[in-house]
């Protein structure tokens, strides 16, 4: 479909009244000298929400521009807060992308509900409807059906069922919300677009149309959106650099979601969301200190390891599992989706160069218990500890948490916010730590030799 093109009007800053030469006074208001020149593009997001002409853009001084200060609402949920940077910042776009059956739908109705009892709170208690839920998926009664079941007070809340991206505009134009919750954003189409559903083409469009409509105004948009088989973003996957957010929606093996920002212009991408599944929808985990560590009754097995790590602001304890059998070819291979494989074969040549012990004949089974990913390396020395303990079937002593960076040169490096770490496991019972700088209640390891040495012995 062929473009209109865009003319120059001339509208009145007093009335509104536009034409398409200039006057010096208003033939509607009577007002001397205010018509100012405007761009009237139909094309535009502006005049898709029936705003006609718009003011011509014009530079000016970055030193003259106010910061915004106090621009974040908070979603009522503190671990989806945490991982957006303290809240979501207003005139800002988020998009939230996870496997179907994962709970996306269920986030959404609960950031609803929450944010619409925050907001009324913050008003004095006015409830008015300022928050729109559209939903191009589900009906109006499932959705009801899941808040009654979540146990969801949905007052305030507006519903809308449709994948017409036009009905979505004059909903938004009508209401004017302070929250929108597209669920989900492979659902919208335009005509303007074609009919058809989820192509990249409609994806663009729709989203450009709805993030140009909150940039525009004081609101949040949140955009759910499906993944892959391969994990990553389908469709939505060329929106990520036109939203200024970009959150992973991911699970384990148990009832325990995770919520991590892979993109966010407005706060860190380090901060991990921790949410359990219950009857009652999501809850957030607000101390997931002893959450990953595996409580037995019995001795710690070889292979086993403890350390502490961080997310964000917070730290807590995890459990690495190692297991070495002998290769059934002759290349070995590493099988390890929790923690990098390329880590993994990198610290098995370094126990291999620096103590002797032989892993190139070796399969490796590397897995953290709970299910969370690792990436900092700060994990490389409880790593090689797991690793040695599983190809001498020598087990740990109880209590046990070790910390360091390790180097190719078997050296263990220091690593930030040591001194946290170490009251970490002190608080939660780890009585025997290892570290490679000397600190109360740690033994000091400097190299990977002495962490073996100290660990099992001559």
């Amino acid at each position: 479909m062929a473009k209109k093109k865009s003319v120059t009007v001339y509208k009145c800053s007093e009335c509104g009244y536009s034409q398409p030469r200039w006057l010096g006074r208003c033939p509607q208001c009577g007002s001397w000298n205010t018509l100012e020149e405007c761009i009237s593009d139909p094309n535009s997001t502006a005049a898709a929400f029936g705003q006609g002409a718009a003011e011509k853009v014009k530079p000016v001084p970055l030193s003259s521009i106010n910061a915004q200060e106090n621009a974040r609402l908070l979603t009522g949920i503190a671990e989806f807060d945490r991982v957006l940077g303290g809240g979501a910042t207003k005139r800002s776009a988020i998009l939230i992308g996870g496997e179907p059956g994962i709970g996306k739908s269920t986030l959404m109705l609960q950031t609803a509900a929450r944010f619409q009892k925050t907001a009324a709170l913050a008003r004095g208690g006015d409830a008015s409807p300022r928050l729109l839920y559209i939903s191009g998926e589900e009906s109006a009664g499932q959705i009801k059906s899941r808040a009654d079941r979540l146990q969801l007070d949905v007052t305030g809340i507006e519903i809308l069922c449709t994948m017409r991206l036009e009905d979505i505009k004059d909903a938004l134009t009508a209401l004017n919300p302070l929250f929108v919750v597209i669920d989900s954003i492979q659902t919208v189409y335009s005509v303007e677009a074609g009919i058809v559903p989820g192509t990249v083409n409609q994806l663009k469009y729709c989203a450009n149309e709805l993030i140009g409509w909150v940039k525009e105004r004081d609101s949040v948009l949140i955009m759910a959106a499906h993944v892959t088989k391969e994990g990553t973003i389908a469709g939505p996957k060329s929106l990520e650099h036109m939203v200024d957010t970009v959150i992973s929606f991911e699970r384990n093996d148990d009832e325990v979601r995770f919520l991590r920002a892979v993109k966010n212009r407005f706060g860190s991408v380090d901060e991990l969301g921790i949410f359990a599944m219950t009857e009652t929808g999501l809850e957030g985990v607000a101390d997931p200190s002893t959450m990953f560590i595996t409580k037995r009754t019995g001795s710690i097995p070889p292979g086993i390891a403890n350390t502490c790590v961080f997310e964000g602001s917070r730290s807590f304890l995890v459990e690495i599992q190692a297991l070495t059998v002998p290769a059934k070819a002759s290349l070995s291979r590493v099988y390890s989706d929790r923690i990098d494989s390329a880590r993994v074969a990198r610290v098995a040549a370094v126990l291999e160069k620096r103590t002797g012990m032989r892993f190139s004949d070796q399969d490796l089974y590397i897995n953290v218990a709970g299910g969370v990913k690792l990436t900092e390396s700060a994990i490389d020395a409880a790593l090689a500890a797991a690793l040695y303990s599983a190809r001498t079937d020598l087990a740990l002593s109880e209590g046990t948490v070790i910390l360091g960076e390790l180097s190719l040169a078997g050296e263990i490096r220091p690593v930030p916010r040591l001194k946290q770490r170490i009251k970490t496991a002190k608080d939660l019972g780890f009585n025997h730590v290892l570290s490679p700088e000397k600190e109360a209640g740690a033994v000091q390891t400097g190299d990977i030799k002495s962490l073996v040495k100290a660990l099992f012995g001559k």
